[in-house]
This record gives C-alpha cells, sequence and structure tokens, in this order.
C-alpha cells in the first residue's frame, strides 16, 4: 500500500493551470488529508509507505514525523513534483538527493524508495535508475506498464526486476487482459471503476500470477471538499475530481479485503 504525499495543485495536469510561484500562496490541505489516511491504516492495522514529497516535508515536518511514528516507511517522491522526464541528469540528481536528505533528516529513517512525479520514468530517461542509485536508493516505483498520454511504458515487466545493481524497478501493479495491461493499481481508475472490478483485478494478480500487488492513491483523493480549480480543460477536470467523495469508502473496503505492508518489507531482502 502506497501513498503519494503531494498536494492537489502540484499534480502534474495542474501545472498549465498553477503556475510553481502561487504555491506558497495556497493553502496546504496535504498535512490534514494524510492524518485522516494515517488513522484509516491505524484502524485497518496496516503499515504502508509514504513517498512524500520533499517540498511538503519540508513545510510540514510534523507530517513526517507522525508517519515515522504510527511504524510505516518514509519514502522519496523527489522535492519539487517535477517530472523526470522534464529534468536534466544533473537538476534530476539535485532533486532526488536534496529529498532524500531532507526526509532522512526529518524522519531519522533511511529513506530506501523513490517514486518519480507521474510515473516520468522511461524509455526516453533510463539514465535516471543510473542517478537514483548512485543517490543512494535501493528500490524505484516509477514505471507504470500501460498506455497513457502522460507517462507509461507499456512493454516493460510488470513485477519487480532489477535495473541497476544495487537498485530494483517495483512496478505500479497491471492485470494482464488479452494483449493489454490494464491498470489494477489506483489513482483515477480505482476512482472511475466500480470497486468490485477494482477488487477483482487485484485477486486475479494475487491467485493467479501468485505476485504482490502495489496500489497507489494521494491525499487529495479523499478530500472532496478541496477547492476547484478554475479554467481547466475537461478532461482534466473529469479526472481529478470524478468519484472524490467516493474514494475514502472504497480505501476502507481495499484495507480490509486485502493484506497490505510496506514497499520495504515485501521487495528488498533482509
Amino acid at each position: 500500500m502506497t501513498i503519494d504525499v503531494e498536494d492537489y495543485f502540484q499534480v502534474s495536469a495542474m501545472a498549465p493551470y498553477i503556475p510553481r510561484s502561487d504555491w506558497e500562496r495556497i493553502r496546504c490541505r496535504a498535512e490534514d488529508n494524510v492524518m485522516r489516511i494515517l488513522s484509516l491504516l491505524e484502524e485497518a492495522d496496516v503499515k504502508a509507505t509514504f513517498f512524500t514529497l520533499g517540498w511538503i516535508a519540508e513545510r510540514h515536518p510534523g507530517l513526517v514525523r507522525a508517519i515515522v511514528a504510527g511504524g510505516h516507511e518514509l519514502a522519496s517522491h523527489g522535492y519539487g513534483h517535477e517530472r523526470a522526464s522534464d529534468m536534466s541528469p544533473v537538476a534530476f540528481a539535485d532533486d532526488v538527493r536534496r529529498a532524500k536528505a531532507l526526509l532522512e533528516d526529518l524522519g531519522g529513517v533511511a529513506v530506501q524508495g523513490y517514486r518519480a512525479p507521474s510515473f516520468s520514468i522511461g524509455e526516453g530517461n533510463q539514465w535516471a535508475f543510473d542517478v537514483l542509485a548512485e543517490a543512494g536508493y535501493r528500490y524505484s516505483s516509477s514505471v507504470y506498464p500501460i498506455e497513457h498520454d502522460h507517462y507509461g511504458m507499456p512493454d516493460s515487466p510488470r513485477f519487480a526486476y532489477p535495473v541497476r545493481n544495487g537498485l530494483i524497478e517495483v512496478p505500479v501493479t497491471t492485470c494482464r487482459i488479452g494483449a493489454r495491461n490494464m491498470p489494477s493499481s489506483g489513482g483515477g481508475y480505482f476512482r472511475l471503476l466500480p470497486y468490485r472490478l477494482s477488487r477483482w483485478l487485484i485477486r486475479r494478480v494475487n491467485e493467479q500470477e501468485q505476485q504482490a500487488a502495489v496500489f497507489y492513491f494521494h491525499p487529495w483523493e479523499i478530500d472532496p471538499d478541496q477547492p476547484r480549480v478554475r479554467g481547466i480543460d475537461a478532461k482534466t477536470r473529469f479526472r481529478h475530481y470524478v468519484n472524490l467523495g467516493r474514494t475514502e469508502a472504497r480505501i476502507r473496503l481495499l484495507l480490509g479485503d486485502f493484506s497490505w505492508g510496506r514497499m520495504d518489507e515485501i521487495f528488498l531482502p533482509h
């Protein structure tokens, strides 16, 4: 179970409508939403991995300490929520090292995992794995093996595989139906599809392929009262706001229907 800790105004699809220079002036809702998620996890006796944005951690250090105190894994979502595919190797290295150092300082624990914003490691920037390995990360969860207009590497392996010496990639989960990989691991698909279908897809991966499923969601997805961003295009509006009011209840069901754990405890050797 993984949570990508970022706020609604930092979503990549909102970048054309909310300048980065405005972030400081917008009230951050991530801290309150993460605290709600921590309560949900505690009620279900589930430990999870929180891929946390350095920008959020720097401004809300108590959030980082609460994640660690709850027995969850603290992992990196980079510092500034810039897509890896839009950055130079030098800028990417600075971002992932800065985030790792900041999170480790605030949380007092080693940060071993990284997830690129918008799953933005693909065919065109495999050098990112070299940078992550050199920065001391032990795993990445940055590849989504589907076809999508914003990300995706549909021909990549669907389950954990080594990418560099000392570094593995653990993709978010897809279910193979015919010749296509179907998304079955969270995000907008989880909000759009009927819960029973999402549950069936995960069970198929668990039972037929005998593999652990990697699920993800964002704190803003349990926040139906978040401010509506004006002037956005219809596709972005639908993707971002569809079924926000139902997500928390679906997460509760999901936590009860499967056994969940931290990424490091499931995928890294001990």
